[in-house]
């Protein structure tokens, strides 16, 4: 017996977090989270995408990265809003740890304590982390 589908019928929309923990570059695991993060988005998933630890160099203003001789992919965090991905959360203790603030950053976040977030990834069906 051969199933119907319907394409107007209920979707299961899943609370996806991504977060985001390694420097931007030196490893592939930042480039690869930002596209599953696109990924998730396009498919209609409420997704919130959190940077904590080295993490939080992702999103730096200014990075110039001649000298690993890699492209600079924090502007395409700005594209996250055109995909309705707009829960970008950092870690207040991790931005401070580094000396950085919101104003640091190529794209606006709510900061949160590790606290916070910590209450937060529990109401989360899915957690990835890189």
């Amino acid at each position: 017996m051969e199933e119907e589908w319907d394409d107007e019928g209920p979707e299961v929309v899943k609370r996806f977090m991504y977060v985001n923990r390694k420097a931007p570059y030196g490893t592939v695991y930042a480039l690869e989270m930002l596209e599953k993060v696109l990924i998730a988005a396009a498919f209609e998933q409420d997704v919130h995408v959190v940077f904590m630890d080295d993490g939080v160099y992702q999103l730096k203003k200014g990075q110039d990265t001649k000298a690993v001789n890699m492209k600079n992919f924090s502007p395409t965090f700005r594209a996250l809003e055109g995909y309705e991905v707009e829960k970008l959360y950092a870690e207040k203790e991790s931005l401070e740890a580094r000396g950085l603030s919101i104003d640091d950053l190529v794209v606006p976040v709510e900061v949160l304590s590790s606290e916070d977030l910590k209450a937060l990834m529990t109401k989360q069906d899915v957690i990835l982390t890189a």
